[in-house]
Formats: C-alpha cells, sequence, structure tokens
C-alpha cells in the first residue's frame, strides 16, 4: 500500500510539474505597438484619390504613419514612410502633391533605444515611395513584401508608382526576403498577420496586430487613405485594380468588424490619437 500511495503521489507531481511547464510554454509572448512619424503629405488635388471625381476642388494634409511592432525579443517595422533626403522639405502649394519629414525613423528609434541593427523584420504595405523611403536603413532586416509587388517591382517596365531604389537591397544585393502569397502570420502565434488587400497595387497587404491589453489593431497600408474614402469605398484613379480594391475593403472591414478591431488609417492624422502618444507603446 505504502508503494503505491508513494508512486500515486510521484505520478500526481510529475503531472503538476508537466501541467506547469506546459502551461508556460503556452504563455503568449508579449507584444506591443508605437506609432512612428515618417512625414506627412500636402496633397493639393485630392480627386487624385477618387475615380468618381468626389473631393473636386479639395485639398487635404496627409499623415505618414509607420509602426513599430515588439514582439518578445524581435523588433518589426511595418512600413518605412517617406526618405531621408525630405527631411525639413519646404511644402509646395501648387504641386499636386508635397511631402516632407520631421524626422527619421532612426532618430525616433534613439529615443527608445533601439539600434537600427535590433530592426529583424520590415513589412511594407505596398511599393510607393512614401511607405519604403528609409527601408535601405535597415539592411540587416528580412523585407516581407507581397508578391504582387515584388513581381512588379522585377517587371520591365515598371509600372505606375512603382520605385525600386529604396529595395534595391533586397532585389538586388542579396538582402533576406520573404515574398508573401497571401496572409502571413509573421510569428505564427497569431498576434502579427499581413492581411492579403490587393487593389491600390497587386501585392497590397494590411496588418493586424492583437495585444493582450489594448485589443487588436487593423491598419490599412494604403486600403483607404481618409475616413471619408474609407466610409464610400472610394477608388484613387491611379489604384491597379478597382475590383480587387472594393473587395479588398469590403473584406477588411468585416474582420474590423468580428475582431472588434481599433482601424488605423494610416494617412489619416484623425487616426494618431488611438494609439498613445510617441514614445509609448500600447500593449
Amino acid at each position: 500500500m505504502k508503494i503505491a500511495f508513494w508512486m500515486l503521489t510521484a505520478g500526481a507531481v510529475a503531472s503538476a510539474v508537466m501541467a506547469g511547464t506546459l502551461s508556460r510554454a503556452a504563455d503568449p509572448v508579449p507584444v506591443s505597438l508605437t506609432r512612428l512619424d515618417c512625414g506627412a503629405v500636402q496633397v493639393n488635388d485630392l480627386n487624385a484619390f477618387s475615380d468618381t471625381d468626389a473631393y473636386t476642388g479639395q485639398s487635404k494634409r496627409f499623415t505618414d504613419s509607420c509602426y513599430l511592432i515588439q514582439h518578445g525579443d524581435t523588433y518589426m517595422l511595418w512600413d518605412t514612410g517617406l526618405p531621408e533626403a525630405l527631411k525639413g522639405a519646404a511644402l509646395d502649394d501648387k504641386a499636386a502633391m508635397s511631402p516632407t519629414l520631421d524626422k527619421t525613423i532612426k532618430e525616433q528609434l534613439a529615443t527608445l533605444e533601439v539600434k537600427p541593427e535590433q530592426i529583424s523584420l520590415i513589412g511594407i504595405s505596398h511599393y510607393h515611395f512614401d511607405h519604403i523611403g528609409q527601408a535601405a536603413e535597415f539592411p540587416n532586416a528580412k523585407l516581407l513584401i507581397g508578391k504582387g509587388d515584388w513581381d512588379a517591382l522585377t517587371a520591365d517596365p515598371l509600372p505606375f508608382g512603382a520605385d525600386p531604389a529604396p529595395l534595391m537591397h533586397w532585389l538586388k544585393d542579396g538582402g533576406a526576403v520573404e515574398v508573401v502569397a497571401k496572409d502571413k502570420d509573421i510569428f505564427g502565434d497569431g498576434s502579427v498577420v499581413m492581411l492579403d488587400m490587393p487593389g491600390h497595387t497587386p501585392g497590397h497587404h494590411s496588418l493586424q496586430v492583437r495585444l493582450a491589453e489594448s485589443g487588436t489593431f487593423l491598419m490599412t497600408g494604403d486600403l483607404a487613405h481618409f475616413h471619408e474614402n474609407y466610409d464610400s469605398y472610394g477608388v484613387p484613379d491611379f489604384n491597379t485594380n478597382r475590383a480587387d480594391s472594393v473587395a479588398s475593403m469590403e473584406r477588411f472591414k468585416q474582420l474590423a468588424a468580428n475582431e472588434k478591431a481599433t482601424v488605423l488609417i494610416q494617412h489619416d492624422a484623425r487616426d494618431i490619437e488611438k494609439l498613445p502618444a510617441f514614445p509609448e507603446a500600447a500593449n
């Protein structure tokens, strides 16, 4: 009886230890989300963002938001904004679009005590210059890019709006790259997911980030550029596919509703305050 008792006790202890180990192994990796200021664009002809001429005679100041995601000890950038060369550029109220930059990503990372070489991943929503401008400053990072955009950047002739120059490290010089054909669960735990949302460009993606305390955030990329555009399913006249654009917006809105997500329209200044003010992060 004593032997049986001690065998049962030992078994119970072993089971408890194993259960505790499994529980610890299943603990989610901490994830945080920080908004970075990646520039601004004065749009003096807002009709460029409507193929139905919905904004005749209107102008708007776009923000250019990028994001730093920390997953455990891994740092990822989502989009890299306008080029560093535009820092301090004067705005032109006569040009159709006039970009400027106040501070670089590296300057903001320094405030956070994050070194450029600590950035392991760069996910880009699409190939336009205001989303890839500072990518080359992080050559140690693996690039995550939609397949349709990668194919476009390697095509001859290049499609309208495609500028491969900031991505030449990955296109030509052997930088680590992963071409993303559909959705991509980046860390394999559902916390950060690139969402296949073509239409603005062939390989355009949005981003979903699930946080333990703050809930789910959905970053648009350029699925929509401002609230009125998003609400009305507005399609810029330079999008590569209208039907895909509308279908992607429908999917995005359903995901936002089902996830009870906070939508961050990356070019709309009204969405900046949905995240803590830099240098604070959402967790």
